[in-house]
């Protein structure tokens, strides 16, 4: 494993809200420190080639539309195990795999990341659209918080998940 931490946005950008992973992840790496070892991917709608980026990292946040049942543009995160739950109890996905699935195959190598968290938005629509509804434009910001948040406080653990 590397020392970096990986930053996956996940979803498609022509189904409106369910693009918003890719969306955050492209604002935080416009940000980012360009000499962090931190590295931001557009995951897309999944697929078994993101195993191998997922191995070769120490630490992993995942960014994704996800249907949790709160008012749409409600943020929630889910680390190690917890996400691991989310993830088994809502298994359904538009994407070509699920990240549970994705997660189980990367684990059968023994190669998950020990840190791990899915920063999940709630979707208000899931079809045709290039745009965010203003629900989930409005959590955008607050998603991006989240996501600094939880690499700071891995930062200040001493994971092997630094940031600096």
């Amino acid at each position: 494993m590397t020392q970096s931490t990986l930053v996956l946005g996940l979803g498609n950008t022509l189904m409106s809200d369910e693009g918003v992973g890719p969306l955050v992840v492209r604002h935080l790496k416009a940000e980012a420190d360009p000499g962090a070892p931190l590295r931001f991917l557009d995951g897309g709608t999944l697929s078994f080639t993101l195993a191998g980026p997922i191995e070769d990292c120490r630490c992993l946040i995942v960014v994704d539309a996800a249907a949790m049942g709160d008012p749409p543009g409600t943020v929630r995160v889910f680390e190690g195990e917890v996400m691991d739950r989310q993830l088994r109890q809502h298994a359904n996905s538009v994407h070509e795999v699920s990240l549970a699935d994705l997660l189980d195959m990367v684990r059968l190598t023994d190669r998950l990341p020990a840190r791990r968290a899915l920063v999940g938005i709630e979707p208000a629509v899931i079809g045709w659209g290039d745009r965010l509804t203003p629900a989930v434009a409005a959590a955008m910001p607050i998603t991006m918080a989240r996501v600094q948040e939880i690499l700071r406080q891995w930062d200040e653990t001493e994971t092997g998940c630094s940031i600096r």
